[in-house]
């Protein structure tokens, strides 16, 4: 439609009759129309160029569709790495099972350590697998917001002296088959 209007012959005669105005017109209507038509192919860019910008955002709304899919399909086949060490099992109490109790949880900390960044997380975290008559040991140490809480070799230490588990018992057998 602005094609047809820049090459129409009243937009063509006026052109032509402003490089050489007649005694009949005087010069002002062939401004007014040397300024239409520069609105006109004005127009015109700005139309070709709103055409060009609403392809390119179609083009570049496909390829975000296309790579939304192609991160979520790929996120799919990614498996979050598996802990080479078992989750620890929960401790009721049992004293013969406090060393491997210990020992599971210590060891699933250090492989998880970004989770355990601080004394009162690896607390809360032996507590959360205490049962039976251990959970029922630690609840007054939670009821009055005990310091050990926060302090994960007293916690240790304290579980040890509670459910018999002597770090010297392996030295005091030595001691005892020396004295013979």
């Amino acid at each position: 439609m602005a094609l047809g209007l820049l090459a129409s012959p009243r937009i063509t005669a006026s052109v032509s009759s402003s490089a050489e105005p007649s005694r009949a017109e005087s010069p002002i209507p062939s401004k007014r129309f040397t300024m239409v038509d520069e609105l006109v192919l004005l127009l015109h860019a700005l139309l070709v160029r709103h055409r060009a910008l609403s392809i390119e955002n179609s083009q570049l709304m496909e390829q975000l569709r296309w790579l939304v899919c192609e991160r979520a399909t790929l996120l799919r086949q990614v498996r979050p790495p598996s802990c080479p060490v078992p989750f620890p099992s929960k401790f009721n109490g049992e004293s013969g099972r406090l060393p491997e109790f210990i020992v599971q949880t210590t060891s699933y900390m250090l492989v998880n350590e970004d989770r355990f960044c601080n004394d009162a997380m690896k607390v809360a975290f032996l507590i959360s697998l205490l049962s039976g008559e251990a959970e029922e040991w630690v609840v007054p140490y939670i009821e009055m917001d005990s310091p050990i809480l926060s302090d994960y070799r007293a916690f240790v230490d304290e579980m040890k002296q509670c459910f018999g588990w002597d770090d010297d018992e392996d030295d005091d057998d030595d001691y005892e088959e020396d004295d013979y």
